[in-house]
């Protein structure tokens, strides 16, 4: 599907990786690791042929149909969002728009039934159903599909590319930090889209657990070139660690080998009588060599957060907490009480106020009715979703940033802060605008660490970090003698650290007393469904898009019935989901028996003429599957996006 052979990249004196020859196999996922700056976005790029090696090559084979998502591409706000993600099937897309152009104008005849042919081959007509099951599954309700992309807030503008880049059948899928801007129900969502995926996939993420779930293997960017792993990152993780410690034993055993043959020398080089065994083990030093261990790029920050002094045993009151932004209302009716020690996570869809509930409370934003207050003795440190807002100004140094915290400490205090979040050399002098999303993220954590706040209230703190400092972060986070209040959509982030989980729906708040694990099995991971996305135009349709408010139009009972419908919807797609599964292993199975050595010389005729019919029946029962599990898909996104 797509091989390297001898691929380098570098920079000037600095060399990212070199020599990198693998080959990637349709039907596998291949988790793209490494540190920030080693070079996983500048290979993702080679890959996708932006970018030129220095040297080597890539080759693809030109009938591989390919799809991408990039942070980068450009996009057209006011096109449609159901065409933005239809352009994925770039060659239906466009027939279809030709088409429409020579209906208009009475264009050839001839052409238009060429294009005619294409569209049927390629069953084009179903496009626009199929970017809305996308768009649906990736938090995009149906009752916004056909407004202009301006509508949506720039997180999922990248929902819809990501769409985009799912959409065409591509062969060869290539995601740089899909995850990023999806809720917990969405990645679910995408995990199971690619987990039935039977393409080649390559995914850069820092999400540990989406890594997990849908990785066959990892490509592991460290030490100067790709090294490929069989597995999923856990165990991954082990195998690395595991070849790190079979070097570092075989490394030292040659250098006790050498010391031993060295003192022999020493000893007897003197002596007539050993003169020449000792010149012979001299030789013998002369021929052995040592692996030297290179050093790895991956480096993991030293965070540690320690309150200056405890808060009071209060330390956040909200009372009736309500905001709208327009006509669309986000926190309805939030009360909730923090104490000192505890660390609540807030969970659910985006778009209904888990960042403003944040902002509201760090007083950066005033709320419609309601009120908060700290309670004694409390220091906040803030760790916001967008860097800009604590780091606005874009030509001061990190140096300077950390004198702004601590205006009379000595230089070696300050250097030494900033080592602690990788910040050494010139890395110092860098300017605030130049600094990558993750070098931001540990400057921010660099100045709340030396502010020592006794409670921290944490805006998506993993987005930009490499998962060696989310590692680090949860283990400080941990340790820490303090309250923290958090948003997070990143599952094993908060699976080991909340201890209450504070669930935001469209209903209202859902609290729940006990960590996200313990919530899950109370609750049910489905118990996250709801609205997701966030629309700043007005609600106005035009005639073909026009959808009524429900609760003006509808009594109570059909409210009431459509909720309950909602409820079930995502257990009898779980259900569908895993029948679909279960065929396809069944029908793997036999192709895997008829392609078995000797398999007709072990089996008999009515066997094999049993396994024949099965196998022919399972090609329309897994279509019939599958029209299921995707009508229960439609159904649950109409219905999500009219209870929003």
């Amino acid at each position: 599907m797509l091989t390297t052979h001898r691929l380098s990249k570098s920079y000037g004196a600095r060399t990212l990786f070199s020599d990198v020859s693998f080959e990637l196999d349709a039907g596998s996922r291949y988790g793209l690791v490494g540190a920030n700056g080693s070079g996983k976005s500048t290979l993702m790029s080679i890959l996708l042929g932006l970018d030129k090696p220095t040297d080597g090559s890539v080759q693809i084979p030109k009938s591989v149909r390919m799809g991408a998502l990039r942070q980068d591409q450009f996009l057209n706000d006011a096109e449609r969002i159901v065409d933005v993600a239809s352009r994925g099937d770039a060659l239906v897309f466009g027939a279809l728009k030709e088409l429409e152009k020579l209906n208009e104008s009475d264009g050839d005849p001839m052409r238009m039934v060429d294009l005619e042919e294409i569209i049927r081959i390629h069953d084009g007509y179903t496009l626009e159903a199929r970017a809305s099951w996308i768009l649906g599954g990736l938090g995009i309700p149906a009752a916004v599909h056909r407004e202009p992309l301006a509508t949506l807030s720039g997180g999922f503008k990248l929902r819809v590319l990501l769409a985009q880049a799912l959409l065409g059948g591509p062969e060869l899928l290539l995601l740089d930090e899909p995850t990023n801007h999806l809720d917990i129900l969405s990645i679910r969502w995408l995990e199971k889209f690619l987990m039935a995926y039977r393409g080649c996939a390559v995914v850069i993420s820092h999400d540990q657990r989406f890594l997990d779930n849908i990785t066959t293997h990892i490509l592991d960017v460290d030490y100067g070139t790709v090294t490929k792993y069989t597995g999923n990152y856990a165990k991954f993780v082990v195998q690395k660690q595991a070849e790190r410690d079979r070097r570092e034993h075989e490394i030292a055993k040659t250098e006790a080998i050498i010391a031993h043959k060295r003192a022999y020398v020493e000893r007897f080089r003197a002596k007539a009588s050993k003169a020449s065994q000792a010149q012979s083990v001299l030789k013998q030093l002369e021929k052995i060599e040592v692996d030297e261990l290179e050093d790895s790029t991956r480096r993991a920050p030293h965070f540690k957060f320690l309150p200056e002094r405890p808060s009071g045993k209060d330390v956040l009151m909200v009372e009736a907490l309500s905001k709208s932004y327009g006509e669309k209302t986000v926190l309805t009716d939030v009360n909730l009480t923090l104490r000192r020690g505890e660390r609540l996570g807030i969970i659910g869809p985006n778009g209904l106020g888990k960042s403003t509930l944040l902002r509201i409370a760090v007083q950066q934003l005033a709320p419609d009715t309601g009120r908060t207050q700290w309670g004694h003795e409390v220091r906040v440190g803030y760790f916001a979703q967008d860097h800009r807002d604590v780091l606005s100004d874009h030509n001061a140094t990190p140096l300077e940033v950390m004198y702004a915290v601590k205006p009379g400490a000595s230089m070696g205090y300050i250097r030494s802060a900033l080592g602690r979040v990788l910040f050494s050399n010139d890395d110092v002098h860098k300017t605030v605008g130049s600094l990558s999303g993750g070098e931001a993220a540990r400057l921010v954590f660099g100045t709340i660490m030396a502010a020592q706040p006794n409670v921290l209230v944490l805006d998506e703190p993993t987005n930009h970090l490499d998962l060696e400092s989310i590692d680090a972060l949860v283990a400080s986070l941990r340790e820490f003698d303090g309250t923290i209040l958090f948003v997070s959509h990143d599952r094993r982030f908060v699976s080991d650290l909340a201890t209450r989980i504070l669930e935001l729906t469209p209903t209202g708040p859902n609290f729940f007393p006990g960590t996200f694990q313990e919530y899950l099995e109370k609750c049910g991971d489905d118990h996250l469904d709801g609205e997701a996305v966030s629309i700043k135009a007005k609600r106005d349709r035009a005639k073909d898009g026009a959808v009524v408010d429900v609760d003006k139009r509808k009594n109570h009972e059909e409210l009431k019935k459509k909720r309950n419908r909602l409820q079930v919807l995502p257990r009898m797609r779980e259900s569908a989901f895993a029948a679909v599964e279960q065929a396809e292993k069944r029908r793997a199975e036999i192709d895997a028996l008829f392609a078995s050595p000797g398999f007709y010389d072990k089996s008999n005729a009515a066997q094999a003429r049993a396994l024949q019919e099965e196998q022919r029946t399972l090609a329309p029962k897994i279509e019939q599957l599958v029209s299921k599990w995707e009508a229960i898909e439609s159904e649950f996104a109409e219905l999500t996006a009219e209870l929003g």
